[in-house]
């Protein structure tokens, strides 16, 4: 053996960094916590996605499994050689038999599943059966980085006896190894990755979106009269305002003449701070005429500055072009990245919505327009903690608010649902009889309770199925309300909660919230016609005509 081989074995001990078998209770452990992530989750994932998220979840039944074997042998509970053999060998027969049944049989759990989303019941076999094989790879992996840091720590531990006591060196060895890999993962590979997702993102923002051109009306950023060049808006901010309905349209949906809409968009490029940026908008709308409309609507954006257009698009028709929409871009990142840099989100809807108030508020009350807030998951944290997470603010600042796919983090919604009527599902909560604010996953829930709406009219859209409104932290050891009965009609009735592993699995569906029919997950297709219909109609305005807007946004 060499002599550096010789020095390792020094360090760590007489228990190699691989084995040729993991402990019974690791494998007891791995084997029980794979079968587990097989059981139904929240939303159908691929295999290859099943295969990654079984092997984590393995790994972590190793790690409790392993953990529990050596207190077991601490204890004095340590069968002779002979024993062992005999459980390692029927352990393997049965987990392997237990391996194969439940993977077969998850193949009924993800038709369920896709079922309860309207896809169709029908997986691949042949893909499905790699589910094992993946997770076996995923399990190796992170076995493997464990114990190499079990290694390290024992080197450290070993080289601190010299000079300390053995108990000290030991608690030591164990925060230096952790404080270690945790500079080494936020101060190098993170910022190393955020560094290039911003720089891809940076890039893609540069790009248009074929068949988005440059508009000639005033009324829109980036035109040729705007205080904004085209390219300053950004990717998607050239997507907002090139798909601004036209007046033809408008006209042909009212039956009589409309207006050219307004919508200004500020990008990231505009300005080099973000009250520069709020401020130019608060110019846009000034220059535009967006504060002599019928209404005025402050869109917080999500991530790289996306607004969903079945949230823009009902306002304008609703209004005939008599309407105005403002948003500013905050990041180059992509939502599923922005949250780690959530404070900036925060920080630009309330810088843009407190500027555009204040201009606001300064007109003739008889002149205003109806002033109404918008944000869509990262966006609806953000247009909730412009007002400090307060009912009372948002209700008397604003004439209405659609908050589309909240957070499991934004404050107001939180208290909101805690504070519910006795009855009311979490899912579809009743909150002070449902007088200014309402959640709905179809639109009848709009009218639940069936009372009258009293002042400013406050409206979350959220579906049982959309785990970026019920992912936790809270589900790694406690059992979510949304399991309990009854259960939002689009959740499966199989889907059972685990400590640790339930968590894991909505970790994963966060990932594919998008990969559903719209009404499912993260989608909620022309709902938010019907929730501006809800918080501000027009004078005249029909639920004939939400239908024939609602059809309309859906072709």
């Amino acid at each position: 053996m060499s002599r550096f081989g010789e020095r390792l074995r020094e360090h760590a001990g007489d228990r190699p960094v691989l084995r040729r078998w993991p402990s019974w209770g690791a494998a007891a452990g791995a084997v029980l916590f794979y079968c587990l992530s097989l059981t139904p989750s929240m939303l159908p994932r691929s295999w290859w996605l099943q295969g990654v998220e079984a092997g984590v979840t393995a790994a972590i039944g190793y790690g409790f499994g392993a953990l529990l074997g050596a207190l077991a042998q601490r204890l004095g509970a340590r069968p002779g050689p002979q024993v062992r053999r005999v459980a390692r060998a029927v352990l393997a027969v049965l987990g392997s038999v237990l391996v194969i049944a439940v993977t077969a049989r998850s193949v009924r759990w993800q038709g369920d599943v896709r079922r309860a989303v309207t896809l169709p019941p029908e997986i691949s076999w042949w893909r499905w059966s790699l589910v094992p094989v993946v997770a076996l790879l995923v399990l190796a992996l992170v076995v493997l980085v464990a114990r190499l840091l079990r290694l390290a720590t024992r080197i450290v531990v070993h080289a601190l006896g010299r000079v300390v006591p053995r108990a000290v060196a030991a608690g030591a060895g164990v925060v230096v190894v952790a404080v270690l890999v945790v500079g080494f993962v936020q101060g190098f590979l993170l910022a190393g990755v955020l560094s290039v997702v911003e720089s891809a993102a940076s890039l893609t923002d540069e790009g248009t979106t074929p068949g988005i051109v440059q508009p000639q009306l005033p009324t829109l950023s980036g035109s040729p009269a705007s205080l904004e060049s085209w390219q300053s808006l950004g990717s998607k901010g050239r997507d907002f305002v090139g798909t601004a309905a036209t007046k033809a349209e408008l006209t042909a949906f009212a039956g009589h003449e409309a207006v050219d809409p307004v919508r200004v968009y500020v990008g990231l490029r505009a300005a080099d701070t973000l009250q520069g940026r709020a401020d130019l908008a608060v110019a846009e709308l000034e220059r535009t005429g967006g504060f002599g409309r019928k209404v005025l609507a402050v869109m917080a954006t999500t991530g790289s500055g996306w607004i969903n257009k079945q949230a823009s698009g009902p306002l304008e028709y609703m209004y005939a072009g008599d309407s105005a929409m403002v948003a500013i871009q905050y990041s180059y990142l992509p939502s599923w990245v922005s949250v780690l840099t959530e404070d900036e989100a925060v920080d630009a809807g309330r810088a843009l919505f407190d500027a555009v108030h204040a201009k606001w508020a300064t007109l003739p009350a008889g002149t205003r327009p109806r002033l109404v807030v918008f944000g869509e998951s990262l966006g609806s944290f953000a247009t909730e903690k412009a007002f400090d997470g307060r009912l009372d603010r948002l209700a008397t600042e604003t004439d209405g608010a659609l908050l589309v796919g909240p957070t499991y983090d934004n404050p107001l919604w939180k208290t909101v649902t805690a504070d519910r009527e006795p009855g009311s599902p979490v899912w579809r909560p009743v909150f002070e009889d449902g007088r200014s604010v309402r959640f709905a996953q179809v639109p009848a829930d709009l009218d639940v309770p069936a009372r009258p709406w009293d002042g400013t009219r406050i409206v979350y859209l959220q579906n049982g199925s959309d785990p970026i409104v019920w992912w936790s932290p809270s589900m790694l050891l406690s059992r979510p309300e949304w399991l309990e009965d009854p259960r939002a009609k689009d959740v499966s009735p199989a889907m059972r909660w685990y400590p640790v592993v339930t968590f894991w699995q909505v970790v994963c569906d966060l990932m594919g919230a998008n990969n559903v029919p719209p009404n499912f997950g993260h989608r909620y297709g022309t709902l938010p016609t019907d929730a501006w219909a809800a918080i501000a109609a027009p004078p005249g305005w029909t639920a004939a005509d939400t239908a024939r807007l609602a059809a309309l946004m859906g072709s």
